[in-house]
């Protein structure tokens, strides 16, 4: 009788524990490679922005990015003439926030090449749409009191 009831609360705490179904679907169609086509902002000027603490919008556009979720970790390629070029890698985690509009939040942790982060600092985004061939991902921030969303539009290649 004992062991029934160890096994069943084993069972119960791994099943408490498992990732979601639709976490692990998302994570089967994130994997592979990415292309950032375009950054675009909710609200119309021109702004100044440095996306990840790294480099500007214009840098980014046009980057690829490589995701490995078994390990969850990735890695971004800036290319464009006039940044400084090369391979970032990164943490990532995909969070599922709302069954029923299937919304996603996703913590990107830039690191090193070994997965270890200097600053420990991270980048929550909402991952709003997802399919085998597009990525939106969203970020709210706040200007001049009101919010304000990045969209990051991604096609994979």
């Amino acid at each position: 009788m004992k062991k029934i009831i160890y096994l069943l609360t084993f069972s119960l705490l791994v099943l408490s524990c498992a990732t979601p179904q639709a976490v692990r679907e998302s994570k089967a169609v994130i994997k592979g490679e990415w292309v950032l086509n375009s950054i675009t902002y909710s609200e119309s000027g021109t702004y100044s922005i440095r996306l990840l603490n790294d480099e500007s919008k214009d840098c980014f556009e046009g980057s690829t990015w490589r995701f490995i979720p078994n390990n969850n970790t990735g890695v971004y390629t800036i290319g464009s003439a006039g940044c400084k070029v090369g391979d970032r890698h990164f943490n990532f985690e995909i969070q599922q926030i709302d069954a029923s509009t299937g919304y996603y939040d996703f913590m990107l942790k830039p690191t090193d090449e070994r997965g270890r982060s200097e600053t420990g600092q991270g980048f929550r985004m909402r991952l709003s749409y997802l399919s085998e061939s597009t990525m939106v991902w969203q970020q709210t921030l706040t200007v001049d009191a009101r919010p304000f969303t990045l969209n990051m539009n991604f096609s994979k290649i």
